[in-house]
């Protein structure tokens, strides 16, 4: 492997609860420019459930991770900048309200890296912490070795808490494999539209967590 490959591993070293994958990305239209992308997660600082969810309480949990991923990108950029290797940080965000299509999926990504599924919920799960974690991404073009794609949900058929914790029922209790459309899986419009009422009075959307907080994984 490369050198820059060994500096980057050794850099998480430093975050063992961070967990990390490298993912070839022949789906994404950065294919002809990147050879491919390093995903890793963040988990949450606290565990929060159901009976002592709060939307603030919530959105503290998010911000937090935000915070760890942004210190860990500044050293990863600081690694691939010294070793002159030509990298892009893709924006976290869909740039297009009405597609909800972000120009990189981090959630595929993470799938194809190995560090977890979809859930029932719409967002990655993992084995360790369940979906209570914040993805990051970094396209890349140094050489990583190649991990088999994680290709069908690890969650269990009759398990619908997520569903039901859902309040505005836009979940429709799909079990995911690597071929299922968003779609099938969540009415993503609905939702978009019930946390962006959110906009008018935070200036941002509602960190609706329910189908997170609800999830029995990584309990």
């Amino acid at each position: 492997m490369s050198n820059i490959y060994n500096k980057i591993v050794s850099l998480f070293q430093k975050y063992p609860e961070v967990l990390y994958g490298f993912s070839e990305i022949p789906y994404s239209e950065f294919k002809t420019k990147y050879k491919g992308a390093l995903l890793f997660a963040v988990p949450h600082s606290a565990r929060m459930a159901l009976d002592t969810y709060s939307e603030e309480g919530f959105e503290n949990l998010i911000g937090e991770a935000r915070e760890k991923i942004n210190t860990i990108l500044r050293e990863i950029e600081c690694v691939l900048t010294e070793e002159g290797s030509v990298y892009e940080i893709p924006p976290v965000a869909q740039t297009s309200e009405e597609t909800l299509i972000a120009p990189f999926s981090f959630k595929y990504g993470a799938v194809n890296s190995g560090l977890g599924w979809i859930g029932k919920n719409g967002v990655l799960i993992t084995e360790k912490y369940g979906p209570r974690v914040r993805l990051a991404a970094v396209l890349i073009n140094f050489d990583f070795p190649l991990v088999s794609p994680i290709s069908e949900s690890k969650c269990p058929v009759e398990c619908m808490e997520c569903v039901k914790a859902c309040p505005h029922k836009v979940l429709q209790g799909k079990q995911w494999d690597i071929h299922t459309k968003r779609s099938e899986i969540i009415d993503y419009q609905l939702c978009n539209q019930k946390r962006s009422l959110y906009l008018k009075t935070h200036d941002r959307k509602h960190s609706c967590g329910f189908c997170l907080v609800s999830c029995p994984y990584g309990l």
